[in-house]
Order: C-alpha cells, then structure tokens, then sequence
C-alpha cells in the first residue's frame, strides 16, 4: 500500500475494498477527486492524494465521523477503546437519543454500532460481532484511525445532496467516483428512486468531468448507461458476505 494511502476502517454495506483492484487502474489524470456518496470511502483512503479531494454524503453520521476523527481522533479513540464488544453495549446504543450528544460521542456511538452491526448494514438492529472482535481494541485499531486521520487532514468533507456536490465541484480537471446504492438493494438506510439513477446517467453524459460509476448489473441500469464504456466484473457483496453466487458488478466510465 502507498505510504500516503490508509486501510479503511468504516464497515459499509457495499464497500468497495475488494473492487480497488479493478476501479483505481481505471483512473485518468485529474487534478481534483470527488466522491459524491463516499459512504465507508474504501477508494479515497486506498487510492494516492490527489492535489484536491472532496468526499461527501448525505449522511449526517457519516460526515460527523469523518470530521471527528480528522480533528479529534486522539479523543474519539480514547472514548472507543473502553466500550466492550457486548450485544448489551450495542442494543444501549442503538436505543440512545443523540440530540444532546457531543460530535465526538454521536461519532463513537455511530462507529461502535457500524463496527460490530451486521454487515455493517446501516438499517441492521443485529449484533454481528466476531469471536476475535476483542483484537480490534487494540494498538492495531489506534494505528488504523491515525492513519486515517493522516490521509483525511487535506479532505475537504461534505454534506450535500449528490447531484449538489456534483454541480458544486464540476470541472474539466475533476473525476468523480459515484457509489450509489445499489438498484434494488436495502440496507443503507436512505431511499434512492430510479429517478435518481436516471438523472445520474444524464449528468453522467453532460458534465465537463470525468466520471466513474459501479453499480449491481441489471437489465435496468445497463439500459440506462448504454453507450458508455461499461465492464462487468464479478463480486460478492459485502451485505451478504459472499455467500452462495456472487453477483455482477458494472463499472461505467463516461470516458
């Protein structure tokens, strides 16, 4: 891995760690990176710097996570280090009003539920721990946040709505990673309608950047990017942790 680079270390239905393989080589020149839907944000923390990057989501906890441990993540570690790994602790949570949290206790409470969640599903109310989770608590998990809060100190982090983000940092020199919910899917806790994933393929065909997309292969997604450059590569899901047939990935390029 690039020195510059770090592990991901948010759990995210649909992460995309083991596609790095197939979408980083895929990459053009450009001078600014933005990730609309960055969700766990596995492609930013792999790929190298680039001179300017945007992540984004419109999800509060998410946002609020990745600002926490960019600024206080000597804090945030300090406070996460001490919670067991217990279905108790994670129901507590689960259950627990965040409006009168700090930013660092609503990033605590949000991460400790996506670690040790099913799947990292964001609608899951599972406890989904593994038998060597007590490791994760450790030197190895300190590393990992410092790592992340090294390559996220130049980010620019975002909550806008996707096609906002995308008019906002629309420019000739800009590739866009979009990682939308997968067509059909649950699990991620926000609702996407087709309608989105059809003006997705218009601004695809219209902005000045350059733009990479992976969604699920359907007959209606393909239908919607035809014409453009579309590989399929195969790949099993994170939300069902490669279980039984994998499935079909697509990754269009409007280039």
């Amino acid at each position: 891995m690039n020195n510059n680079s770090a592990k991901p270390f948010l759990p995210w239905p649909g992460g995309k760690r083991r596609l790095a393989k197939h979408i980083l080589p895929l990459f053009p020149e450009h001078t600014m990176y933005v990730e609309p839907f960055c969700g766990g944000a596995a492609l930013f923390f792999m790929k190298k710097p680039s001179r300017a990057e945007i992540i984004n989501d419109i999800n509060s906890d998410i946002v609020n996570l990745y600002r926490v441990v960019k600024h206080h993540q000597e804090e945030f570690f300090r406070q996460f280090q001490w919670m067991p790994a217990s279905r108790e602790m994670w129901n507590e949570l689960i259950n627990q009003r965040t409006e009168y949290m700090t930013d660092i206790q609503r990033a605590v409470r949000f991460f400790f539920i996506q670690k040790y969640g099913y799947a990292g599903r964001v609608d899951s109310r599972s406890f989904g721990v593994k038998t060597d989770a007590g490791r994760l608590i450790a030197e190895s998990m300190a590393r990992l946040l410092q790592e992340a809060r090294d390559r996220l100190a130049r980010a620019t982090i975002e909550h806008l709505d996707w096609e906002a983000c995308i008019a906002r940092y629309d420019r000739p020199t800009t590739l866009f990673y979009c990682d939308p919910p997968y067509y059909n899917l649950t699990g991620y806790g926000v609702d996407f309608p087709f309608g989105n994933y059809e003006r997705m393929a218009e601004l695809a065909r219209t902005i000045k950047g350059k733009v990479i997309i992976s969604l699920n292969d359907t007959p209606e997604i393909r239908r919607l990017f035809e014409g453009m450059d579309i590989r399929q590569v195969e790949y099993c899901y994170s939300l069902d942790r490669c279980k039984g047939t994998p499935s079909s990935e697509l990754i269009i390029c409007n280039f």
